[in-house]
């Protein structure tokens, strides 16, 4: 029996392996698709955005005005270098702070897309942990640094 159970683990293991890469891009992409689409909601309509920070948006130390440029730039950067896979434990730790800081100014969004922000929070962590796989730049820039640094021994 314990051999079976050992069995049907190494192969659920050995495929959720080969699925992980995947995985991973995933996860990476449905965030990336989320905090960009923010960004640009926020450029598309600048007024109404200076409008959030300075009445409904409660970021702590900032002044609105910048509070509103530096959210805008963060969901319109970050987002492309988790895309590429490229700096994706850092870019994704920072978006998961991000995220935390979202959650913490804005209380009207608890009821309503609190969800959202942990599953979010979620999937970043997930990249933070087990970093971009095998579909990223990450992956190919460490692969090609291994045989350089292979080659000059």
């Amino acid at each position: 029996m314990l051999r079976w159970i050992d069995q049907i683990d190494g192969l659920s293991g050995r495929l959720l392996g080969y699925l992980l890469p995947a995985f991973l891009l995933f996860t990476r992409l449905w965030v990336a698709h989320v905090f960009f689409r923010a960004g640009m909601l926020k450029l598309d309509n600048w007024s109404s955005t200076l409008y959030l920070f300075q009445y409904e948006y409660q970021v702590p130390v900032l002044s609105p005005q910048l509070a509103a440029w530096l959210g805008t730039c963060v969901e319109l950067i970050v987002p492309v270098f988790l895309v590429l896979g490229f700096l994706t434990r850092p870019a994704s730790l920072f978006l998961f702070v991000y995220n935390v800081i979202a959650v913490a100014s804005y209380p009207t969004l608890w009821p309503s897309g609190f969800y959202d922000h942990q599953l979010w929070g979620l999937m970043m962590l997930i990249n933070a942990f087990w970093g971009a796989g095998a579909l990223s730049a990450d992956y190919g820039i460490r692969r090609i640094a291994g045989r350089s640094m292979r080659l000059a021994r």
